[in-house]
């Protein structure tokens, strides 16, 4: 039997004229509709919204931890089996011959900064110190807490959460965007990734649906990004004397524990506004110019802090927590892979522990790294065209998880250094999670002088908001690019003005419903259905390579630049 050509034409309509002239209507309107009820909902109704997420979150964790768990370690050995596999490795994300657009540089830096750098700036400290804390050796009494004897198990943890499982959540996405969108020559939106498995269905209903699902999970990911980084901004103009902006001492939540750190309805207004702001206008400029600027600029920035902790902070300590954390990470990864732990509904047993902060940890962040798969594998896909798979995948999965890890290994090697060794007396420890960085670089300044600690501190502020503002203004786009059919010209200005504004009104309205873990809830609804989306890009995926492999056998064209014909893959 002959071996047909690849799809190479995926019509999707778009609007000719009018105010969504460009734009599929289909998936621009009802994706602002469910955006827009979702805003209505939290800010009208925040209790009732408060509610209802808290019972939803409930559901899933019962019902879909092992879900997530697995479909992540599916992910990870899709991605290394691809980056091995001969016929997959050599073959260019473009036509043949073509090069990448962008420098190493500036290719790690905007990867880095739009992908999960705004993360670091909470949790590379928070997150080592929670585990030190509390982490399922401590529940089964394996490790105590706050003791050296846990700090193994903090970092395998650490690592576990920000490592190969987050980056190939982002390079399934990617990878699957830059094969079909610049080898296929089809539209660069989520639908494409998809045509081996559905062909030319996908022009019409069902291809909408998916981009739908693909701009719901985008918007929810990037404002559990921005809810993040919200209270860590406040808390950053808090410390360099802008007050008023956080809840006093004596405020309590309802479980009666202090809040105190946490951004109130005026901080949350006042930072939306200044980051929203600046994305929206750097969102104008395009990628090339604001967002790839704002990149290389929190990069050089995040050098120099990072500089900061391995001079002056714990600096064997961290060369310690970095290369065996690494070794644990890899001895313990298969098993963490897909090991699932079942509650047996005993409130305070080991088993019902185990399995809450399994929901609490890893799945939630399973889901936010689904949920920011589309955002995050659009814009690799938009800045990887004419590199090979194998350079994608190691470059997109290994170099960042190792940046990752030598952010956790000396800004939160310190902090935990400094509360064993340091004399630091909980003051780290005690402090909110956006705080911790704050608290710890001043009490390493503060005896020296207090213009050095103010100065760290306004730095920090400086680089969270570059990387708050390229997430923002990289959401913006790559919304406008699914919702245009995978256009990535110039949008209309209305289109990147409303969906700068709702995503600040999505992150606002959650917040005051019931916040951050409001936006969590949401996020992880979000990503349930998307997740499948992106087990079936892989699938797509590898029988598009497979297939390809059998054209180069029979001699017949892969790319769409030499391909005459358009039958289904």
């Amino acid at each position: 039997m002959s071996v047909k050509p690849p799809l190479t034409e995926l019509p999707i309509k778009t609007a000719d004229s009018g105010f969504y002239r460009g734009f599929s209507v289909d998936v621009t309107v009802v994706s602002k509709i469910i955006i827009a009820a979702l805003v209505v909902w939290a800010i009208v109704w925040p209790e009732w919204a408060g509610e209802v997420l808290g019972a939803w979150n409930t559901t899933i964790l019962a019902n879909f931890a092992a879900w997530y768990i697995w479909v992540v370690a599916f992910f990870i050995i899709v991605c290394l089996g691809l980056a091995l596999w001969p016929t997959a490795g050599r073959m260019n994300l473009g036509v043949e011959g073509e090069t990448p657009e962008f420098s190493n540089f500036s290719w790690f830096s905007m990867m880095f900064g739009a992908g999960i750098g705004v993360g670091m700036l909470t949790w590379a400290v928070a997150e080592p110190v929670a585990h030190f804390k509390n982490n399922p050796a401590v529940i089964q009494g394996v490790t105590t807490a706050l003791d050296a004897n846990n700090v193994r198990e903090a970092y395998v943890w650490s690592f576990l959460h920000w490592g190969l499982g987050a980056w190939a959540c982002y390079a399934v996405a990617g990878l699957a965007l830059a094969f079909f969108s610049y080898r296929r020559g089809l539209p660069l939106t989520i639908r494409s990734s998809l045509t081996p498995l559905f062909g030319k269905a996908l022009s019409g209903v069902l291809g909408s649906i998916i981009d739908i699902v693909a701009v719901v999970a985008t918007i929810l990911g990037v404002a559990q990004t921005l809810g993040f980084g919200v209270d860590q901004f406040v808390a950053g103009l808090t410390r360099i004397g802008i007050g008023g902006l956080v809840y006093g001492a004596e405020a309590v939540n309802e479980a009666g524990e202090s809040i105190a750190g946490d951004a109130n309805t005026v901080g949350i207004i006042v930072a939306l506004l200044v980051i929203m702001g600046a994305s929206t206008l750097s969102a104008l400029s395009g990628v090339g110019k604001g967002i790839k600027w704002l990149s290389n600029i929190n990069m050089v920035l995040s050098i120099v802090l990072l500089g900061f902790f391995i001079i002056f902070g714990a600096t064997f300590f961290g060369a310690t927590a970095f290369f065996v954390g690494i070794f644990d990470y890899l001895v313990a990864l298969p098993g963490l892979s897909f090991n699932v732990w079942v509650s047996d509904g005993v409130e305070g047993s080991e088993a019902f522990k185990l399995a809450q902060w399994q929901g609490w940890w890893p799945v939630f962040y399973w889901a936010w790294w689904i949920a920011f798969a589309p955002f995050v594998g659009l814009f690799l896909a938009r800045i990887s065209r004419g590199r090979s798979i194998r350079e994608f995948v190691l470059g997109a999965m290994i170099v960042p998880a190792l940046m990752c890890f030598v952010w956790f290994s000396w800004a939160g090697g310190t902090a935990i250094d400094l509360e064993l060794n340091g004399n630091a007396n909980g003051l780290i420890l005690d402090a909110g999670n956006g705080d911790k960085i704050f608290a710890m670089t001043e009490f390493m300044l503060a005896p020296i002088a207090d213009a050095l600690a103010w100065a760290m501190a306004v730095m920090i502020v400086v680089l969270l908001m570059t990387f708050l503002v390229t997430s923002a203004d990289s959401a913006v786009l790559i919304v406008n690019t699914i919702n245009a059919a995978g256009d990535e010209g110039p949008k209309a200005r209305p289109h990147i003005l409303f969906w700068g504004a709702a995503l600040g009104l999505v992150v606002a309205g959650l917040l005051l419903s019931g916040g951050t873990s409001a936006i969590q809830t949401a996020m992880v609804i979000g990503a349930l259905p998307f997740s499948v989306v992106m087990v079936l890009m892989c699938f797509g995926l590898i029988k598009a390579i497979w297939n390809d492999g059998r054209r180069e056998k029979a001699g017949v064209a892969t790319t769409h630049d030499n391909v005459v014909a358009t039958p289904a893959e």
